[in-house]
Protein backbone atom coordinates (compact mmCIF):
# COMPACT_ATOMS: atom_id res chain seq x y z
CA UNK A 1 0.00 0.00 0.00
CA UNK A 2 1.09 3.51 -0.77
CA UNK A 3 1.65 6.10 2.73
CA UNK A 4 2.59 9.14 2.63
CA UNK A 5 4.24 11.36 5.76
CA UNK A 6 5.07 14.17 6.77
CA UNK A 7 9.08 14.67 7.58
CA UNK A 8 10.96 17.41 9.46
CA UNK A 9 13.41 18.98 11.23
CA UNK A 10 13.58 20.84 14.98
CA UNK A 11 16.58 22.84 15.72
CA UNK A 12 17.92 21.23 18.72
CA UNK A 13 17.09 23.44 21.76
CA UNK A 14 13.25 23.96 20.69
CA UNK A 15 10.39 23.54 23.01
CA UNK A 16 6.73 23.30 22.16
CA UNK A 17 3.90 22.49 24.18
CA UNK A 18 3.83 18.48 25.36
CA UNK A 19 1.32 17.72 23.40
CA UNK A 20 2.18 19.92 20.42
CA UNK A 21 2.05 17.25 16.76
CA UNK A 22 4.99 16.57 14.58
CA UNK A 23 5.92 14.76 11.76
CA UNK A 24 8.67 11.91 11.55
CA UNK A 25 11.99 13.30 12.26
CA UNK A 26 13.89 13.75 8.69
CA UNK A 27 16.72 11.92 9.98
CA UNK A 28 15.10 9.19 10.35
CA UNK A 29 13.07 8.88 7.56
CA UNK A 30 16.29 9.52 5.35
CA UNK A 31 18.13 6.79 7.62
CA UNK A 32 14.62 4.30 6.67
CA UNK A 33 14.48 5.00 3.22
CA UNK A 34 18.27 4.24 2.95
CA UNK A 35 17.76 0.91 5.06
CA UNK A 36 15.43 -0.41 2.62
CA UNK A 37 17.35 0.43 -0.49
CA UNK A 38 17.83 -2.78 -2.76
CA UNK A 39 18.94 -1.33 -5.92
CA UNK A 40 19.08 2.07 -6.59
CA UNK A 41 19.18 5.74 -4.81
CA UNK A 42 18.98 8.59 -7.03
CA UNK A 43 19.44 12.07 -5.26
CA UNK A 44 19.49 15.31 -6.48
CA UNK A 45 20.39 18.51 -4.16
CA UNK A 46 21.46 21.92 -4.60
CA UNK A 47 25.02 21.57 -2.37
CA UNK A 48 26.40 18.75 0.06
CA UNK A 49 27.89 19.74 3.49
CA UNK A 50 27.52 16.77 5.34
CA UNK A 51 30.20 17.23 7.97
CA UNK A 52 31.31 20.27 10.27
CA UNK A 53 34.84 20.59 8.78
CA UNK A 54 32.86 21.73 5.21
CA UNK A 55 32.43 24.73 7.07
CA UNK A 56 35.40 25.22 9.13
CA UNK A 57 32.82 24.25 12.14
CA UNK A 58 33.80 21.73 15.04
CA UNK A 59 30.20 21.26 16.19
CA UNK A 60 29.05 17.63 17.53
CA UNK A 61 25.93 18.19 16.09
CA UNK A 62 27.24 17.38 12.42
CA UNK A 63 26.87 13.65 13.98
CA UNK A 64 23.63 12.95 12.01
CA UNK A 65 24.81 14.58 8.90
CA UNK A 66 27.93 11.63 8.99
CA UNK A 67 25.75 8.82 9.51
CA UNK A 68 23.87 9.62 6.58
CA UNK A 69 26.82 10.56 4.43
CA UNK A 70 28.54 6.88 5.64
CA UNK A 71 25.19 5.24 4.91
CA UNK A 72 25.30 6.73 1.20
CA UNK A 73 28.82 5.96 1.14
CA UNK A 74 29.11 2.25 1.47
CA UNK A 75 25.57 1.72 -0.51
CA UNK A 76 27.36 0.64 -3.77
CA UNK A 77 29.62 -2.22 -1.28
CA UNK A 78 26.08 -3.29 -1.05
CA UNK A 79 25.65 -3.32 -4.56
CA UNK A 80 23.08 -0.48 -4.38
CA UNK A 81 23.78 2.02 -7.34
CA UNK A 82 23.99 5.36 -6.38
CA UNK A 83 23.93 8.81 -8.37
CA UNK A 84 23.99 12.36 -7.02
CA UNK A 85 23.14 15.69 -9.16
CA UNK A 86 24.15 18.44 -7.57
CA UNK A 87 24.76 22.66 -8.89
CA UNK A 88 26.95 24.94 -10.15
CA UNK A 89 27.51 27.39 -8.99
CA UNK A 90 27.45 25.41 -5.39
CA UNK A 91 27.00 27.09 -1.86
CA UNK A 92 29.62 24.48 -0.82
CA UNK A 93 32.78 25.27 -2.66
CA UNK A 94 34.80 23.33 0.02
CA UNK A 95 32.59 20.40 0.51
CA UNK A 96 34.65 16.76 0.39
CA UNK A 97 31.24 14.74 0.17
CA UNK A 98 31.05 14.46 -3.27
CA UNK A 99 34.59 13.09 -3.34
CA UNK A 100 34.27 10.91 -0.81
CA UNK A 101 31.34 9.24 -2.49
CA UNK A 102 33.33 9.22 -5.55
CA UNK A 103 35.58 7.33 -4.38
CA UNK A 104 33.70 5.00 -2.74
CA UNK A 105 31.43 4.26 -6.34
CA UNK A 106 28.95 6.88 -5.99
CA UNK A 107 28.44 7.77 -9.56
CA UNK A 108 28.30 12.23 -9.22
CA UNK A 109 27.48 14.97 -11.88
CA UNK A 110 27.73 18.40 -11.46
CA UNK A 111 25.10 20.10 -13.61
CA UNK A 112 26.19 23.89 -14.79
CA UNK A 113 22.84 25.72 -14.54
CA UNK A 114 24.66 29.28 -14.16
CA UNK A 115 25.22 28.31 -17.97
CA UNK A 116 22.14 26.85 -18.44
CA UNK A 117 19.68 28.65 -17.18
CA UNK A 118 21.39 31.56 -15.27
CA UNK A 119 20.11 30.32 -12.30
CA UNK A 120 20.65 27.21 -9.68
CA UNK A 121 19.52 23.24 -9.66
CA UNK A 122 17.71 24.04 -5.99
CA UNK A 123 16.12 20.94 -6.05
CA UNK A 124 16.43 18.69 -2.97
CA UNK A 125 15.06 14.97 -3.51
CA UNK A 126 15.58 11.39 -3.36
CA UNK A 127 14.11 8.53 -5.27
CA UNK A 128 14.80 4.96 -3.96
CA UNK A 129 14.63 1.69 -5.75
CA UNK A 130 11.70 3.64 -8.26
CA UNK A 131 9.30 3.49 -5.95
CA UNK A 132 9.98 5.43 -2.63
CA UNK A 133 11.03 9.20 -2.93
CA UNK A 134 11.68 12.63 -0.74
CA UNK A 135 10.50 15.88 -1.32
CA UNK A 136 11.30 18.56 1.06
CA UNK A 137 12.97 21.85 1.90
CA UNK A 138 16.23 19.53 3.22
CA UNK A 139 19.78 19.86 1.30
CA UNK A 140 22.26 17.56 1.98
CA UNK A 141 23.49 19.47 4.27
CA UNK A 142 24.07 18.45 8.09
CA UNK A 143 22.33 21.83 9.79
CA UNK A 144 19.28 20.75 7.77
CA UNK A 145 19.19 17.76 10.55
CA UNK A 146 20.12 19.90 13.67
CA UNK A 147 20.40 23.15 13.21
CA UNK A 148 17.68 24.53 10.38
CA UNK A 149 14.03 23.69 10.60
CA UNK A 150 12.89 21.93 7.55
CA UNK A 151 9.46 20.18 5.85
CA UNK A 152 8.94 17.50 3.39
CA UNK A 153 7.44 14.35 2.51
CA UNK A 154 7.77 11.18 1.59
CA UNK A 155 5.94 8.68 -0.47
CA UNK A 156 6.30 4.98 -0.27
CA UNK A 157 5.51 2.11 -2.53
CA UNK A 158 4.26 4.83 -5.46
CA UNK A 159 5.56 3.46 -8.18
CA UNK A 160 3.91 5.77 -10.79
CA UNK A 161 4.96 8.63 -8.53
CA UNK A 162 8.67 7.64 -7.96
CA UNK A 163 8.85 6.95 -11.75
CA UNK A 164 7.53 10.11 -12.85
CA UNK A 165 10.22 11.96 -10.30
CA UNK A 166 13.03 9.73 -11.80
CA UNK A 167 11.84 11.72 -15.36
CA UNK A 168 13.43 15.04 -13.60
CA UNK A 169 15.40 13.28 -11.97
CA UNK A 170 16.98 12.23 -15.39
CA UNK A 171 16.24 15.50 -17.68
CA UNK A 172 18.94 16.92 -14.57
CA UNK A 173 21.79 13.55 -15.28
CA UNK A 174 21.88 14.39 -18.91
CA UNK A 175 22.64 17.62 -18.47
CA UNK A 176 25.79 16.94 -16.35
CA UNK A 177 27.58 16.41 -19.51
CA UNK A 178 30.09 18.49 -20.06
CA UNK A 179 29.10 21.13 -23.12
CA UNK A 180 25.59 19.85 -22.43
CA UNK A 181 22.79 22.02 -24.49
CA UNK A 182 19.02 22.43 -23.71
CA UNK A 183 16.56 19.70 -25.72
CA UNK A 184 13.62 21.99 -27.38
CA UNK A 185 11.56 20.51 -27.31
CA UNK A 186 12.46 17.64 -24.68
CA UNK A 187 12.42 14.24 -26.30
CA UNK A 188 9.44 12.03 -25.59
CA UNK A 189 10.81 10.15 -22.98
CA UNK A 190 10.38 12.63 -20.84
CA UNK A 191 6.92 13.28 -21.23
CA UNK A 192 4.61 12.83 -18.62
CA UNK A 193 1.28 11.50 -18.37
CA UNK A 194 0.49 12.79 -14.57
CA UNK A 195 -0.15 16.63 -14.12
CA UNK A 196 -2.73 19.11 -13.02
CA UNK A 197 -5.18 18.29 -15.39
CA UNK A 198 -4.32 14.58 -14.59
CA UNK A 199 -3.10 13.77 -11.55
CA UNK A 200 -2.07 10.38 -10.64
CA UNK A 201 -5.39 8.61 -8.38
CA UNK A 202 -3.98 6.36 -5.96
CA UNK A 203 -4.74 5.49 -2.43
CA UNK A 204 -2.10 7.43 0.10
CA UNK A 205 -2.00 5.84 3.58
CA UNK A 206 -5.95 4.70 2.49
CA UNK A 207 -7.04 7.66 1.20
CA UNK A 208 -8.09 8.15 -2.32
CA UNK A 209 -5.87 10.99 -3.66
CA UNK A 210 -4.76 12.87 -6.20
CA UNK A 211 -1.33 13.85 -6.79
CA UNK A 212 1.26 14.97 -9.35
CA UNK A 213 4.59 16.84 -9.47
CA UNK A 214 5.55 19.90 -10.68
CA UNK A 215 8.83 21.21 -12.40
CA UNK A 216 10.97 24.38 -12.33
CA UNK A 217 12.60 26.70 -14.37
CA UNK A 218 10.03 26.39 -18.20
CA UNK A 219 12.90 25.29 -20.06
CA UNK A 220 13.56 22.11 -18.13
CA UNK A 221 10.06 20.99 -18.40
CA UNK A 222 8.74 19.17 -20.90
CA UNK A 223 4.96 20.58 -22.55
CA UNK A 224 2.96 17.89 -20.60
CA UNK A 225 5.09 18.79 -17.16
CA UNK A 226 2.79 21.02 -14.83
CA UNK A 227 5.25 24.64 -13.99
CA UNK A 228 5.48 24.55 -10.30
CA UNK A 229 4.38 27.96 -10.29
CA UNK A 230 1.12 27.12 -12.34
CA UNK A 231 0.73 25.01 -9.49
CA UNK A 232 1.42 27.04 -6.46
CA UNK A 233 -1.32 29.80 -8.38
CA UNK A 234 -3.91 27.05 -9.07
CA UNK A 235 -3.54 25.78 -5.56
CA UNK A 236 -4.11 29.40 -4.26
CA UNK A 237 -6.99 30.16 -6.71
CA UNK A 238 -8.84 27.13 -5.28
CA UNK A 239 -8.82 27.41 -1.80
CA UNK A 240 -12.24 28.33 -0.66
CA UNK A 241 -11.66 28.89 3.35
CA UNK A 242 -8.31 29.53 4.11
CA UNK A 243 -4.91 29.49 3.12
CA UNK A 244 -1.70 28.39 5.32
CA UNK A 245 1.84 29.50 3.65
CA UNK A 246 5.52 28.43 5.42
CA UNK A 247 8.16 30.34 3.68
CA UNK A 248 11.87 30.97 4.35
CA UNK A 249 11.39 33.69 1.85
CA UNK A 250 8.66 35.50 0.08
CA UNK A 251 10.04 38.63 -2.09
CA UNK A 252 8.15 39.74 -5.28
CA UNK A 253 10.71 40.76 -7.07
CA UNK A 254 13.73 39.02 -8.96
CA UNK A 255 16.53 38.57 -6.21
CA UNK A 256 19.26 37.80 -8.44
CA UNK A 257 19.06 38.76 -11.69
CA UNK A 258 19.63 42.20 -12.73
CA UNK A 259 18.20 44.57 -13.20
CA UNK A 260 16.26 43.53 -10.21
CA UNK A 261 12.31 44.07 -11.11
CA UNK A 262 8.93 43.67 -9.32
CA UNK A 263 7.34 40.52 -9.60
CA UNK A 264 3.76 40.64 -8.30
CA UNK A 265 2.19 37.47 -9.80
CA UNK A 266 2.23 35.38 -6.50
CA UNK A 267 1.05 38.63 -4.50
CA UNK A 268 -1.67 39.71 -6.41
CA UNK A 269 -3.02 36.15 -6.12
CA UNK A 270 -3.13 36.57 -2.76
CA UNK A 271 -4.73 39.31 -2.45
CA UNK A 272 -7.48 38.36 -5.01
CA UNK A 273 -7.77 35.68 -2.53
CA UNK A 274 -8.80 37.73 0.19
CA UNK A 275 -10.70 40.69 -1.63
CA UNK A 276 -12.51 38.38 -3.66
CA UNK A 277 -13.27 35.75 -2.09
CA UNK A 278 -13.01 35.98 1.21
CA UNK A 279 -10.39 33.10 2.02
CA UNK A 280 -8.33 33.31 5.22
CA UNK A 281 -5.19 33.64 4.92
CA UNK A 282 -2.09 33.02 6.86
CA UNK A 283 1.22 33.69 5.79
CA UNK A 284 4.23 32.33 8.12
CA UNK A 285 7.21 33.93 6.75
CA UNK A 286 11.41 33.30 8.64
CA UNK A 287 13.53 35.47 10.07
CA UNK A 288 17.32 34.74 10.82
CA UNK A 289 19.89 36.87 10.92
CA UNK A 290 20.99 36.52 7.34
CA UNK A 291 17.38 37.03 6.20
CA UNK A 292 16.91 39.21 3.14
CA UNK A 293 15.78 42.94 4.68
CA UNK A 294 13.96 43.57 1.66
CA UNK A 295 11.00 41.27 2.29
CA UNK A 296 9.87 43.56 4.96
CA UNK A 297 8.14 46.34 2.99
CA UNK A 298 6.02 43.61 1.04
CA UNK A 299 5.30 41.47 4.09
CA UNK A 300 3.92 45.16 5.85
CA UNK A 301 1.92 45.80 2.53
CA UNK A 302 0.23 42.46 3.53
CA UNK A 303 -0.51 42.83 6.94
CA UNK A 304 -1.90 46.28 6.74
CA UNK A 305 -4.42 44.24 4.86
CA UNK A 306 -5.96 42.75 8.08
CA UNK A 307 -9.66 44.32 8.92
CA UNK A 308 -11.47 41.42 9.84
CA UNK A 309 -14.42 44.07 10.34
CA UNK A 310 -15.07 43.64 6.85
CA UNK A 311 -14.35 39.73 6.20
CA UNK A 312 -10.81 40.33 4.65
CA UNK A 313 -8.31 38.21 6.75
CA UNK A 314 -5.18 38.37 5.91
CA UNK A 315 -2.37 37.55 8.93
CA UNK A 316 1.33 37.84 8.46
CA UNK A 317 3.54 36.46 11.56
CA UNK A 318 7.56 36.36 10.96
CA UNK A 319 8.74 32.70 12.79
CA UNK A 320 12.56 33.16 14.41
CA UNK A 321 14.68 30.51 15.46
CA UNK A 322 16.90 31.46 18.50
CA UNK A 323 20.16 31.47 17.59
CA UNK A 324 21.26 30.59 21.85
CA UNK A 325 24.56 29.36 21.86
CA UNK A 326 24.78 27.81 17.86
CA UNK A 327 25.80 31.35 16.83
CA UNK A 328 29.45 29.71 15.49
CA UNK A 329 27.39 27.88 12.70
CA UNK A 330 26.87 29.89 9.70
CA UNK A 331 23.47 30.12 7.66
CA UNK A 332 21.62 27.83 10.74
CA UNK A 333 19.21 28.93 12.98
CA UNK A 334 16.25 29.44 10.06
CA UNK A 335 12.83 28.06 9.48
CA UNK A 336 13.80 26.96 5.69
CA UNK A 337 10.26 25.67 5.38
CA UNK A 338 8.70 26.23 0.94
CA UNK A 339 5.00 24.41 1.98
CA UNK A 340 1.24 25.55 1.19
CA UNK A 341 -1.74 24.13 2.85
CA UNK A 342 -5.40 24.97 1.75
CA UNK A 343 -9.10 23.50 2.75
CA UNK A 344 -8.32 22.05 -1.06
CA UNK A 345 -4.73 20.82 -1.35
CA UNK A 346 -1.15 20.15 0.31
CA UNK A 347 2.32 21.75 -1.40
CA UNK A 348 5.38 20.70 -0.66
CA UNK A 349 7.93 22.88 -2.94
CA UNK A 350 12.20 23.34 -2.82
CA UNK A 351 12.10 26.73 -4.18
CA UNK A 352 11.51 30.24 -2.15
CA UNK A 353 8.48 32.47 -3.45
CA UNK A 354 10.50 35.03 -5.06
CA UNK A 355 10.46 35.68 -9.55
CA UNK A 356 14.17 34.13 -9.60
CA UNK A 357 13.22 30.56 -7.90
CA UNK A 358 10.21 30.16 -11.10
CA UNK A 359 12.06 31.50 -14.29
CA UNK A 360 16.10 30.08 -14.34
CA UNK A 361 16.20 27.63 -11.07
CA UNK A 362 15.63 24.00 -10.80
CA UNK A 363 12.65 23.46 -8.50
CA UNK A 364 10.01 20.52 -7.89
CA UNK A 365 6.90 20.98 -5.89
CA UNK A 366 4.36 17.96 -4.96
CA UNK A 367 0.82 18.37 -4.75
CA UNK A 368 -1.93 16.13 -2.90
CA UNK A 369 -5.32 16.46 -2.90
CA UNK A 370 -7.49 14.17 -1.00
CA UNK A 371 -11.20 12.30 -1.41
CA UNK A 372 -12.39 13.17 1.78
CA UNK A 373 -16.27 13.55 1.24
CA UNK A 374 -18.91 11.53 3.05
CA UNK A 375 -15.25 9.09 4.72
CA UNK A 376 -14.05 8.71 7.63
CA UNK A 377 -10.50 7.44 7.82
CA UNK A 378 -8.66 6.32 11.32
CA UNK A 379 -6.35 9.08 11.22
CA UNK A 380 -5.35 12.34 9.77
CA UNK A 381 -4.86 13.07 5.94
CA UNK A 382 -1.45 14.06 4.65
CA UNK A 383 -3.72 17.53 4.11
CA UNK A 384 -4.47 17.68 8.13
CA UNK A 385 -1.04 16.38 9.45
CA UNK A 386 0.57 19.40 7.21
CA UNK A 387 -2.13 22.06 8.42
CA UNK A 388 -1.51 20.71 11.99
CA UNK A 389 1.83 21.25 11.80
CA UNK A 390 1.49 24.79 10.63
CA UNK A 391 -0.93 25.84 13.40
CA UNK A 392 1.12 24.42 16.06
CA UNK A 393 4.00 26.31 14.38
CA UNK A 394 1.48 29.95 13.88
CA UNK A 395 0.84 29.66 18.11
CA UNK A 396 4.25 28.80 18.86
CA UNK A 397 6.40 31.28 21.15
CA UNK A 398 8.76 31.21 17.94
CA UNK A 399 5.55 33.15 15.91
CA UNK A 400 5.35 36.03 16.45
CA UNK A 401 3.92 39.66 14.72
CA UNK A 402 5.35 41.53 11.70
CA UNK A 403 5.39 44.32 13.95
CA UNK A 404 7.05 43.01 16.80
CA UNK A 405 10.00 41.37 14.61
CA UNK A 406 11.95 44.28 15.44
CA UNK A 407 12.02 43.68 18.95
CA UNK A 408 14.56 40.36 18.29
CA UNK A 409 18.67 40.42 17.03
CA UNK A 410 18.00 36.75 16.32
CA UNK A 411 15.90 38.22 13.01
CA UNK A 412 17.53 40.28 10.74
CA UNK A 413 14.52 43.03 10.31
CA UNK A 414 15.71 43.99 14.07
CA UNK A 415 18.12 46.51 12.79
CA UNK A 416 15.53 48.16 10.30
CA UNK A 417 13.14 48.30 12.51
CA UNK A 418 15.46 49.78 15.55
CA UNK A 419 16.49 52.33 12.90
CA UNK A 420 13.48 53.68 12.53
Amino acid sequence: MSEIIVVESIPLDMKYEVNATFGTPLYKAWSDLLSMAEEQVDIASFYWSLTGEDINVNSSTDQPGRNILEQIKYMPSRNVSVRVVTSIPTLASNSTDLKVLRQNGVQVRRVNFGHLTGGILHTKFWIVDRKHLYIGSANMDWRSLTQVKEVGAVIYNCSHLASDLHKIFLSYWVMGHRNASLPNPWPSSFDTLINQEKPLLVNLSGVPSQVYISGSPPVFCPHSRTKDLDAILSAIAEAERFIHIALMEYLPLSQFSRPKRYWPVIDDAIRGSVFERNVSVRLLVSCGRNSDPTMLPFLQSLAALQYPDSNVHLEVKIYIVPVGNHSDIPYARVNHNKYMVTDKVAYVGTSNWSADYFSSTAGVGLVVSHDTINSTYPRDTFQEQLKKVFERDWESEYSVPLASSGENPDCAFWKIQRGN
